[in-house]
């Protein structure tokens, strides 16, 4: 049986302006896992509200249970997201939203009901101080779970936050960005990351990895590929191009990628395997607008593929 992932987070709406589509890094996640059919359950909260009942049907539709979803008075979450013409977007993140106030006892009472072996989070849902507590409430009492740090650095979130987190974290996963900045931050020197496969960054990337007791991290490169470097010694590389036949936007590939390393670390993939999984379903995920795919036989697809 696949490993339990809980994921903690955020579940909002991405304002296009011309449309409005469920979004939110750990939602994405959390959809993408289970449309794979990873047993996943996904702790959040919405408002009592029209926005709300969307992403209500968003956990319908992609057979998540509802048991960590919250409902409150404040505002369904909502980020405007601005395209410029080569399918590259812009964030405008906005304040005191449902998600910055999941409850801690509610939260802790699912997780302990669905035992998870892996808790994913991020940083956004933690720039408040409830939903915050509520994480280190989960990560606390998820006796024996890996704890994965999806870091997705955005405005509102500062670098107290990032520190805490940091030392919570089993498993980092960046963009390419992100790790500049965290380098920035933690260590000695900044090298150029344009050149991901060479010493100095490797070394720095081991050196921040064993300040904060990191078991492994993973960085993202786009179009590049990906990198993985282990405690252990271990440093994968993967360089396989993929494109989907018309690039749409990026929105959501980086949490395509997240959920399908996690799926592969439920199913006990090679790490090679995983990362070449991983990077082949983000690509294709540039070929819609937005994180998930509209219609489920994208999914059919990948788990015949793989043999889910």
């Amino acid at each position: 049986m696949a490993d339990r992932v809980l994921v903690f987070g955020e579940a909002l709406l991405d304002d296009f302006g011309d449309q409005q589509i469920a979004g939110g890094a750990p939602f994405n996640v959390a959809r993408n896992l289970s449309a794979l059919g990873n047993p996943t359950l996904m702790v959040t909260r919405v408002g009592n509200d029209a926005p709300g009942q969307l992403l209500r049907e968003e956990f319908v539709r992609f057979g998540l249970s509802t048991e960590g979803l919250q409902h409150g008075a404040e505002p369904t979450g909502r980020v405007v997201v601005e395209r410029d013409g080569e399918g590259c977007h812009r964030f405008h993140i906005l304040a005191e939203q449902a998600y910055d106030h999941i409850e801690a006892a509610a939260a802790v009472d699912v997780m302990r009901a669905f035992s998870p072996s892996t808790v994913y989070f991020g940083t956004l849902a933690q720039r408040e101080h409830a939903s915050r507590a509520a994480l280190a409430a989960v990560l606390d009492g998820a006796t024996g779970a890996s704890h994965f740090l999806d870091l997705n650095l955005r405005d509102g979130v500062d670098e107290s936050v990032v520190f805490s987190s940091l030392q919570q974290a089993d498993i980092l996963k960046v963009n390419e960005q992100e790790l500049q900045a965290l380098f920035a931050w933690y260590c000695h020197t900044c090298p150029d990351t344009v050149d991901m496969d060479c010493a100095a960054v490797e070394t720095e990337a081991r050196a921040m990895m064993h300040n904060f007791s990191i078991q492994g991290l993973l960085v993202t490169l786009g179009e590049r590929g990906a990198m993985y470097f282990g405690a252990d010694g271990t440093r994968v590389v993967e360089q396989q191009e993929f494109k989907p036949a018309q690039f749409v936007d990026s929105v959501g590939a980086g949490d395509a990628f997240a959920a399908v390393f996690l799926l592969g670390r439920a199913r006990g993939w090679e790490l090679p395997l995983t990362l070449q999984r991983a990077n082949a379903f983000a690509g294709a995920v540039c070929s819609f607008a937005g994180a998930v795919a509209p219609d489920a036989q994208f999914y059919t697809q990948w788990r015949d593929a793989w043999g889910l």
